[in-house]
């Protein structure tokens, strides 16, 4: 009943909120709750689980399966699980984490759990882990007593993603956030092409031609890397630049394979402190 649907909490915040609500919008109990009647009518379903926001949806299920056959329905919520800013994740939103590797790599997937702030990481160790909740309880006391190593984070990311890829796939997300993050060297030569891949979805990429005498200059410029004129020249000559994690700021320099162009064809580069950039360089 119209009532029924208008009586609802989420019905009621729209409808004051300046963008109102859509009529699809409004329908969409209605719809969700024939579908649960379609699916236990023909499946067999008695059982509906969803985020709690899916509270009202669910109920308007359990009354329309209930009132049209008079069999005894269930509904169960759980909380949602939201970004580091708080929004909701799903696919409508864009910002889902998938347990696929095609959609989410083993490296985006450790990303996101390490970054997780400190009012929900013991929570998320509970939920997400099989750690005894004596270790759990331990990992925070430690945390406390240290938490610029942002210990609970790295377990957690750890634990989930050895849970869903493997240690192969742990090792795989080490390997790239050392590569990305701590300007490792050894751990960029020694990925495989598939985590480049990864690693290119993940930050700024370029595939680029080295040509005779191309400098450090030029190879920022044609990465998009650095502004043209004398602020980009600047940016080099100040320190801002780093190629392979070691700094370079003499914007003439010469581009030398084995320390500008790793082994298996790539250079990290860094533009000031977050911003970064991989190279890969077409037919050495």
């Amino acid at each position: 009943r119209m009532g029924t649907l208008l009586s609802r909490q989420s019905c009621q915040a729209r409808l004051r909120s300046a963008e109102g609500m859509s009529l699809a919008e409004f329908l969409y109990p209605a719809l969700q709750a024939y579908d649960f009647l379609h699916l236990h009518q023909h499946h067999g379903c008695r059982i509906q689980v969803g985020g709690h926001d899916q509270m009202g949806n669910i109920m308007s299920g359990y009354e329309l399966v209930t009132k049209m056959t008079g069999t005894d329905v269930f509904g169960i919520t759980v909380p949602l699980i939201t970004s580091t800013t708080g929004d909701k994740l799903g696919k409508t939103a864009g910002n889902a984490v998938w347990l696929n590797r095609d959609k989410t790599s083993p490296f985006e997937l450790y990303q996101f759990f390490v970054r997780q702030q400190d009012n929900v990481v013991e929570k998320y160790l509970k939920l997400f882990t099989f750690l005894p909740l004596e270790e759990i309880a331990h990992i925070m006391e430690m945390h406390a007593r240290e938490p610029e190593k942002w210990g609970p984070q790295k377990r957690l990311a750890a634990e989930v993603t050895k849970l869903v890829h493997g240690r192969e796939g742990l090792e795989s997300a080490k390997r790239c956030t050392k590569a990305l993050y701590h300007s490792s060297v050894e751990a960029l030569e020694d990925m495989s092409d598939q985590e480049l891949q990864e690693l290119f979805r993940q930050t700024t990429s370029a595939e680029l031609m080295l040509e005779p005498g191309m400098t450090v200059l030029d190879l920022c410029r044609k990465a998009n890397a650095i502004p043209d004129g004398p602020s980009g020249y600047r940016k080099i000559t100040d320190g801002g630049v780093s190629i392979n994690g070691n700094r370079v700021t003499n914007p003439e320099t010469v581009l030398i394979l084995g320390q500008h162009i790793l082994k298996n064809g790539v250079s990290l580069l860094r533009v000031g402190k977050k911003n970064y950039y991989i190279i890969k360089w077409l037919q050495l």
